[in-house]
């Protein structure tokens, strides 16, 4: 099972963005069979089975065996990940591009959030069909600025920051150099329970 599964392909993200059968790869998190599934989620075992065929058709769960039970065959299915993204690229064309979008945006922000899960489950499946790793970096903190003159300091300090570094590591001629993509981003932390504040400003 993997970690996590980006969805790119129309169809297999309508098939689980659909609310029973997201429900069915949920109990399906532990190996089980349509009869213990429809048990555990309080439905018909044909409902359930009619589900699992659709999403074991787009790849979203897989066979971990077959055995006998009361003269049939019971196969035994798990969900294909523990958790799923469904990709930007899912919706084609009309998909989110830092390139159509103005910079200064919350929009542009989700663009580049969007390319962001393209092009790293792009070269994560191709990686893993090679027996590689794909290096990444991520950095997640939360920040708690006292007023709004020192969140355009921190923002002046930061941009500078990494203006100097990459000025230092990054070398335009280096014969077996790589190119990575470099994405600093800060949004607003959603209200917690118990807490108040104002969206924006």
């Amino acid at each position: 099972m993997r970690e996590v599964e980006v969805v790119e392909d129309p169809q297999a993200a309508i098939a689980l963005l659909d609310q029973t059968r997201a429900q069915v790869l949920a109990a399906l998190s532990e190996p089980g069979s349509a009869s213990t599934v429809a048990a555990a989620l309080e439905l018909p075992r044909q409902r359930v089975n009619y589900h699992l065929r659709a999403l074991e058709a787009h790849g979203l769960v897989e066979l971990v065996e077959e055995r006998p039970r009361r003269g049939l065959t019971e196969r035994v299915l798990r969900a294909s990940a523990a958790a799923y993204v469904v990709s930007p690229g899912a919706v084609g064309a009309v998909a989110a591009d830092p390139r159509r979008t103005d910079r200064l945006s919350a929009g542009y922000l989700v663009a580049l959030a969007a390319r962001l899960v393209r092009e790293v489950a792009a070269q994560s499946r191709r990686a893993a069909a090679t027996g590689r790793t794909l290096p990444t970096l991520a950095i997640d903190t939360e920040i708690r600025f006292a007023t709004p003159a020192d969140r355009a300091a921190f923002t002046a300090g930061l941009a500078e920051a990494v203006t100097a570094l990459a000025g230092r590591y990054h070398d335009e001629a280096a014969p077996a150099g790589r190119w990575y993509r470099l994405v600093v981003a800060a949004h607003p932390r959603p209200a917690r329970s118990g807490e108040t504040h104002e969206e924006g400003g």
